[in-house]
């Protein structure tokens, strides 16, 4: 293997209050930022939901006539009607083609004259239900508001195309229209905390199993800290939250539990050679042997994410976001934060236990000057041998 760093030295646990400081502080500024942003009145929420989890419109939008608009053509045509958070994608291969993202919108705001009929106003508390209206024709009239304004910008690049009888003079079509209601919202909500709790339980339960269960909650609570450091910092810049971002945390998860299991592996080995050599040593010892790997595989993750960043186009931006803050933190953590914590906790177990297995190797004293040497035991006579 390719060694970048050699008979490096570095007391890694030496610092590890440094490292931890740096953590505690990451974590406190996102968590404050969220929680500034939902107690204080008229303040944007904790963290910006995107379409999947508070509801909405997506169109996929085709423009028929040439030229086709810019991204930020259409955008500007968005805000122009009131629609200010749209998420706008225009397809490489098919510049005619646009992905338009919007946010659930209130049925009371205003909307184009003759493009859709206004949702029914909803029954008093008590009455019956509306004849005819199943609870999801009632979302669907929540979320239709944001697409008849989506059509009213949308118009003036011309006329809308109907597909049964086209003209010459039709400027775009919309190919398809899917809406997310505020109860599928939630419940995609509900679903994406419980697959990453899910994930982080498995991820314990493998290390246990595979280790000591003190190694597993140490790799736990390092990906805890990689989640809610890369959460912190999506609240604190107001970047959407989509189901992508959900699988870039999952994604986090795997990653940082990896680069740990390396370290814990290199950890147990040099355990059995060195068994005299104090825990503390070899953990040190362990991440400076496994330091070239895990700098090699991290910057390689690095680079590619990166070029997810520069190129990837608005659709991914919250993807590969997610995924460059948690490569940067989730390697910084499995060294950082991991490690110590496992030491940390495995001596205080000792401690409490009695057990004096892992010591430092004693130097052997050398014996006084006037001792007298054991005599050299005397060679045996064969037999048929006489003295002379």
């Amino acid at each position: 293997m390719i060694q970048l760093f050699h008979d490096v030295r570095f007391d890694w646990l030496g610092n590890r209050k440094y490292f931890i400081t740096i953590s505690v502080i990451l974590m406190l500024i996102g968590m404050g930022s969220a929680i500034v942003r939902q107690v204080v009145p008229g303040g944007t929420e904790a963290f910006n939901l995107g379409v999947d989890f508070k509801g909405g419109t997506v169109l996929t939008v085709k423009f028929v006539k040439q030229p086709f608009p810019s991204d930020s053509a259409v955008r500007s045509a968005l805000e122009k009607v009131g629609i200010k958070d749209a998420v706008i994608q225009q397809n490489t291969k098919k510049p005619e083609e646009f992905l338009i993202k919007l946010a659930q919108m209130s049925g009371t705001e205003p909307t184009a004259p003759s493009a859709t009929p206004a949702p029914a106003t909803p029954p008093a508390p008590g009455a019956a239900p509306v004849a005819g209206k199943t609870q999801q024709q009632q979302e669907q009239a929540q979320v239709d508001p944001g697409a008849a304004k989506a059509q009213e910008a949308l118009d003036t690049f011309g006329k809308r195309r109907n597909p049964a009888s086209p003209t010459a003079d039709d400027a775009y079509e919309i190919v398809s229209r899917d809406a997310v209601g505020p109860i599928a919202g939630r419940q995609l909500r509900n679903s994406a905390v419980a697959v990453t709790l899910l994930a982080l339980v498995g991820m314990l339960m493998f290390i246990a199993f595979r280790f000591e269960w003190t190694y597993g909650a140490a790799a736990v609570i390092a990906v805890f800290h990689d989640v809610l450091v890369t959460l912190g910092v999506f609240s604190l810049m107001q970047w959407e939250i989509s189901l992508t971002v959900i699988a870039a945390l999952l994604t986090i998860v795997g990653f940082s539990v990896n680069d740990s299991i390396v370290i814990f592996d290199r950890i147990r080995e040099n355990l059995k050679m060195r068994r005299r050599v104090s825990l503390y040593d070899l953990t040190n010892e362990s991440i400076n042997q496994t330091l070239s790997r895990t700098v090699i595989t991290s910057g390689l993750v690095f680079l590619s994410v990166v070029a997810l960043v520069l190129f990837g186009g608005e659709v991914l931006q919250g993807f590969s976001r997610a995924l460059l803050i948690g490569v940067v933190f989730g390697t910084y953590s499995t060294v950082a934060i991991a490690s110590p914590i496992m030491v940390w906790w495995q001596q205080r177990l000792d401690a409490a236990g009695g057990n004096t297995a892992t010591v430092t190797p004693v130097t052997p004293v050398a014996a006084p000057s006037g001792t007298p040497r054991p005599r050299r035991p005397s060679r045996p006579v064969k037999a048929g041998r006489a003295a002379s």
